[in-house]
């Protein structure tokens, strides 16, 4: 059966039900329906968060179809609730982007799902649409105050950085010329749209810890310079009061369940390759607050991206501290990275996951430098041979790794509970406080460079002459501070997505340099790597479908 044949087969339980779980009453809830409901953020316990288990889901480098984290991320939750580890699973919203282009939905797969799966995939509580609304007021404020005669700043169009926002892959619309039509429709200039989950306001949302916190945030939003050459913020417009109130719901996380019935908390929803790539910040402390025992969460992409984002800039944040971390590996990506073709990942090749072994080697290495245990899931696929298995558990046994066959996508929980064996054990024999990558009172440069030496195993960074108007841009607004949130395609550990395995001998190049002040880091753009992407020439869009009952078919 396809993902969506299993979850519609699920009696889904009343979100009250779920709710109890963790001890929240249906009073509790903010009600989104039968099976979806917000939770207040009265709920969040600083002490009683820290009492918990954090375990950290990651993988290595995917193929373009992705690796299963978020399959694995609850199929280990579900393991680890039928071993007596009492656990909620904390994952991003999907956006559209994906859904309707090439990886499909973000709700797991196979018998490892959370549910309602197709209110999930599509518009679920309205999250992504309060983000794109905020985003967008803040961009039709900037340009009214430039048409602006009594109450004008002065903003010179020419450094306006925010730009418009849409939940979908459109490349039509990456570079435009709007306000075109006459003097009645503004003044012409270059902008163009990202894609929301790109969006700073997404990241503002994932970082906040309150309402005040994110009417803050929303108001240090750098939005270009005056003629005279003085910075401009969101607050400058007064945009703030009216962004937050757009999120007031928004900023809430959202309660469903898992195909087993166990809690899930879904909220927040940025890449890992153009953003950070984490849920946010007040759901995985939502959930260290209520869970009894563990928190599973996934961070996008592989561990040289998601990861390290989650723990360099989030972790140090929010001050969380991941007890374990879960590497997933699928014998398919192995033998990508090991030279096979795409077209024939599922063809036996002992030799192609021989040689893809390096690029796990590599993500193994990067989790112990930050002083973490890590835990090597492989995520089964029936086309994966007896042979291929064992030469991954072989390569993790060398390098001191414990390792996991997970079958959670044919067996759900009961195929995940070896593995949540040894990550509890893991997790729980954890006393150490992980180690960041780089100092925060680090010059930009330096942090950059410690990213792509340590984490891709660069030989340096080079940066383009617009990267250095950046650095000096970062500097004059003192914002040298601030993490940085790499942009860097997930294909590869380079910044050159044709560079599979694990390359050596490769530079980084550094494009240019967007400054997110709101959510708090800047972000280095490297290689070819776009806010906006594109559709597949088959996207997954043709597939998907309705009919007069109201049945959808076709996610995955």
């Amino acid at each position: 059966m396809t993902d969506i044949d299993i979850a519609k087969k699920v009696e889904l339980k009343h979100i009250r039900e779920v709710a109890k779980k963790l001890n929240l009453k249906e009073d509790d809830l903010e009600l989104y329906g039968k099976y979806k409901a917000k939770i207040p953020l009265s709920f969040i316990n600083e002490t009683e968060l820290q009492k918990k288990r954090l375990v950290l889901v990651t993988a290595i480098s995917p193929t373009p179809a992705g690796e299963g984290k978020t399959t694995i991320s609850i199929g280990l939750s579900e393991g680890l609730n039928r071993i007596g580890k009492e656990t909620t699973v904390v994952l991003r919203e999907p956006s559209l982007g994906p859904v309707f282009g090439i990886k499909g939905g973000a709700t797991g797969g196979g018998y490892s799902q959370v549910l309602p799966m197709e209110d999930i995939n599509l518009h679920f509580t309205g999250d992504f649409s309060a983000i794109e609304k905020a985003n967008n007021l803040l961009a039709a404020l900037i340009d009214n105050n430039i048409q602006s005669k009594s109450k004008t700043l002065g903003i010179d169009p020419r450094t306006i950085s925010v730009k418009r926002v849409m939940d979908m892959n459109d490349r039509a619309l990456r570079d435009c010329v709007i306000s075109l039509g006459g003097r009645g429709q503004g003044i012409p200039r270059e902008s163009g749209f990202d894609i929301t989950a790109a969006s700073e306001v997404m990241a503002i949302l994932c970082m906040s810890k309150d309402v005040e916190d994110l009417k803050q945030r929303l108001g240090n939003i750098f939005v270009g310079y005056t003629m005279d050459n003085k910075p401009v913020y969101a607050r400058d417009l007064k945009a703030q009061g009216a962004m937050a109130a757009l999120l007031k719901d928004a900023i809430k996380p959202n309660l469903v369940q898992t195909i087993e019935g166990n809690p899930a908390i879904i909220h927040g929803g940025p890449f890992a390759n153009i953003a950070q790539g984490t849920n946010t910040i007040i759901a995985t402390k939502m959930g260290l607050s209520l869970s009894k025992d563990f928190v599973v969460t996934e961070a996008g992409f592989g561990a040289d991206l998601g990861a390290e984002k989650f723990l360099d800039i989030k972790c140090v944040s929010a001050n969380l501290n991941p007890d374990a971390v879960v590497i997933v590996a699928t014998i398919r990506a192995l033998k990508y990275h090991g030279g096979g073709n795409l077209k024939e990942l599922t063809t036996p090749n002992v030799d192609a996951v021989s040689k893809g072994l390096e690029n796990l080697e590599k993500h193994i290495e990067n989790i112990k430098g930050f002083k973490l245990t890590p835990v090597v899931a492989i995520n089964k696929f029936v086309s994966d041979t007896d042979e291929e298995i064992a030469l991954v558990k072989a390569k993790a046994a060398a390098l001191g790794v414990e390792v996991s066959v997970a079958e959670v996508w044919a067996k759900g929980g009961a195929g995940a509970e070896d593995l949540a064996t040894k990550v509890a054990k893991a997790a729980e024999a954890n006393t150490t406080k992980f180690k960041p990558t780089y100092k925060r009172e680090d010059a930009i440069t330096a942090k950059i460079e410690a990213i792509a030496k340590n984490i891709y195993g660069a030989d340096g960074v080079d940066y383009t002459s617009a990267a250095k108007k950046d650095l000096k841009t970062i500097d004059k607004l003192g914002l040298n501070h601030l993490p940085v949130c790499v942009a860097k395609t997930q294909k590869s550990l380079s910044d050159n997505a044709a560079l599979l395995g694990r390359p050596k001998g490769f530079r980084i190049t550094v494009r240019e340099i967007e400054i997110a002040a709101g959510a708090g880091f800047v972000v280095p753009i490297t290689g070819a790597m776009m806010r906006m992407p594109g559709l597949p020439a088959t996207p997954a869009s043709e597939n998907i479908d309705i009919d007069n009952e109201g049945n959808i078919s076709g996610l995955f």
